[in-house]
């Protein structure tokens, strides 16, 4: 068994016509490579989730960060999560404006303690309370006309791993779906719906929303590898394929470094990269959904 372990997913969904499948492979691999730099030098699941999640926020091919979808105004929106699964702290935001690096201030709610889930403003007064860089509304727009939203449904962005120390955690960070009314919140920084870790698993999902909100998808996926002793492929195949009524794609590590990365949808960006430090990237079906190490 190895030591440790991360898995990224960039978005499950429909395909979209002139998919650029490389550039897909190059984000999520360098957003391996971000996270497996911190858990090859001993550094927490909590700490890799957080790297990973902020170099898919940083690439605009994603939706999350800088390239997050926009609003029916035509403005940007970002909700953010991120869970220790051993001490059950967590942190999340929601219709977040301005913040370049939406994980990094779930990071700061989840430090602080005081809050769990802050939203709009006063999520916002608290970034500069903590001193988190502010950027105009260009930054995250990235050259998207304002009717955009038109064109398609958003993803979501994500990560789970294992450290050394027997340590799971998650971070879920996206810009919602296009066209959204504002202050719409998704399933993303809903804890136990598309973020969640234990000492059992952590999960990241990815999808339809409002779906995995009214089925809490993640916390589910945990109950059945908790409560029945499912195996946790067994448990993510059971909520993807059987449970869920909406398109959804999770990636999933439980403490015997067991990864699962299923989908019921058209494509799911995924990745996974143990101690070798080899990053393993996917798009479409017919490719490895479950990685044993």
């Amino acid at each position: 068994m190895a030591d440790f372990v991360l898995a990224v997913h960039g978005g499950a969904g429909t395909p979209r016509k002139g998919l650029d499948e490389p550039r897909f492979h190059r984000g999520l691999a360098e957003a391996l490579r971000a996270g497996h730099t911190i858990l090859a030098r001993g550094g927490s699941a909590v700490d890799a989730v957080q790297a990973a999640v902020v170099a898919l926020e940083d690439d605009p091919i994603f939706n999350a960060g800088r390239g997050a979808v926009l609003n029916e105004p035509g403005e940007v929106e970002h909700d953010a999560a991120l869970m220790c699964g051993r001490t059950k702290q967590a942190g999340a935001v929601a219709a977040v404006t301005g913040v370049r690096h939406p994980i990094r201030l779930a990071r700061e709610v989840f430090e602080e303690g005081r809050h769990v889930f802050i939203v709009g403003d006063g999520a916002e007064a608290f970034a500069d309370e903590r001193g988190l860089e502010r950027v105009d509304a260009d930054y995250h727009r990235t050259g998207q006309p304002a009717d955009s939203w038109k064109q398609v449904a958003g993803d979501t962005v994500g990560a789970v791993a294992l450290d050394a120390a027997g340590a799971l955690a998650a971070a879920t960070s996206t810009g919602g779906i296009r066209g959204k009314r504002p202050g719409r919140v998704g399933d993303c920084p809903v804890i136990g719906a598309g973020t969640w870790a234990d000492t059992h698993c952590a999960v990241s999902a990815s999808g339809e929303g409002e779906a995995i909100m009214r089925a809490a998808a993640a916390h589910d996926i945990s109950r059945l590898v908790a409560y029945k002793g499912l195996p946790l492929d067994d448990a993510c195949d059971k909520v993807v394929h059987d449970t869920m009524e909406g398109e959804i794609g999770v990636i999933a590590v439980d403490r015997s470094c067991e990864v699962a990365l299923p989908f019921n949808c058209g494509v799911f960006h995924r990745g996974v990269v143990y101690e070798d430090g080899a990053p393993l990237t996917a798009v479409g079906p017919g490719e490895p959904t479950a990685f044993v190490s």
